[in-house]
């Protein structure tokens, strides 16, 4: 178990529009991984997930977005229409994936590797609603993860990230 990979580059995903992206590609960047939904009252974070990327894009910091459906049923769009209620509603520049399952038996491998600990090394936490939040080094490891009440802009994120350099 201990070869085991425990970075996120091991790991491929599609765009909003469908092209495959390694995320190897993210390597030397610390990234925040979040699952959204547009009808989850927790929405409002986009503005807030692009705002912190804005401030600290200059350090090598990237936010990866992944719709899911899996909690409520709150993401009722699909492909376009996500990207386009995150762009038009709250100016996301970040990247926007496919709708993407992150709990269960059907979870994405990303996230089972996300909220399993014995996969990552790191932490066991996976998302219980939307806008959990998983913090990436730029080796592709999982550091830390924040629950969805926890706001992007909040000083505990903002630490964290700042910390990794």
């Amino acid at each position: 178990m201990s070869d085991q990979p425990k970075s996120i580059h091991q790991f491929k995903v599609k765009l909003i529009n469908g092209t495959e992206k390694n995320l190897s590609d993210y390597k030397d960047k610390n990234l925040l991984i979040v699952n959204i939904a547009s009808a989850c009252g927790f929405a409002p974070q986009l503005k807030e997930l692009q705002e912190l990327r804005e401030e600290l894009k200059a350090q090598d910091f990237e936010v990866l977005a992944f719709p899911s459906n899996d909690f409520g049923r709150q993401e009722p769009l699909e492909g376009a229409g996500i990207q386009e209620f995150c762009e038009l509603n709250y100016g996301v520049e970040f990247p926007v994936f496919e709708k993407t399952m992150v709990r269960g038996e059907h979870a994405h491998p990303l996230f089972k590797f996300l909220g399993d600990k014995k996969l990552n090394g790191q932490v066991s936490s996976t998302p219980r609603w939307n806008f959990h939040k998983y913090l990436i080094n730029k080796q592709g490891e999982v550091v830390d993860y924040f629950y969805p009440f926890t706001k992007p802009l909040s000083n505990k994120i903002k630490k964290k990230i700042q910390r990794l350099g």
